[in-house]
């Protein structure tokens, strides 16, 4: 399936857009591009700076059978930039966890069954047994952070507001939420 990579494709996917004189749509407009940039500094640094604390490295290091982890996401999105890193760190915890990261506008569209009130918010983690059985579903952030952002949004914010208020929420927070949830759903 050509919308399915892995953790260094998803990393590679950043670069190439880069790379292109001209970057293909939505990169072609240069906000998002700007903030496509943004969110790549902020993936960069989480994956310098991120620790997994032991109680989480503990229970996934315990998981016995083998899983398969389909984190959905765009590099365009905000969200993902907090939260991949985190992902990609706890899948590489145990070799039990094969992590494939999907793409949520590339055909065909995983995200169509994993949808959060009716919309594709990402990112999404989708966690399956070796039978492809969903275990797990988590996304598209934090439920603390999902409350702002659905207050924000209920406010009427405008796209600038809910950025920085979004961003000040996860550099306060830095990763402990998903930890937390992802430890008491695993």
């Amino acid at each position: 399936m050509n919308n399915i990579t892995d953790w260094e494709g998803y990393l590679a996917k950043f670069e190439e857009v880069l790379a292109q004189e001209t970057p293909q749509p939505p990169y072609d407009n240069p906000m998002y591009l700007d903030y496509f940039k943004l969110n790549r500094s902020r993936q960069k640094r989480w994956l310098k700076t991120a620790k997994i604390n032991e109680e989480l490295t503990q229970a996934i290091k315990a998981i016995d059978e083998k899983q398969t982890w389909y984190l959905i996401t765009e590099p365009w999105c905000g969200d993902a930039a907090h939260n991949a890193p985190f992902i990609y760190m706890m899948s590489e915890l145990n070799p039990n966890i094969t992590l494939k990261v999907v793409w949520r506008d590339t055909e065909p569209f995983m995200i169509d069954d994993y949808l959060t009130n009716g919309g594709k918010s990402i990112p999404k983690l989708v966690i399956r047994n070796e039978n492809e059985k969903d275990l797990h579903v988590w996304g598209p952030r934090p439920a603390e952070c999902q409350v702002l952002f659905t207050k924000l949004k209920e406010e009427n914010a405008d796209f600038e507001k809910q950025k920085v208020e979004l961003q000040n929420w996860y550099n306060k927070d830095k990763g402990e939420s998903i930890q937390k949830e992802f430890l008491e759903m695993i």
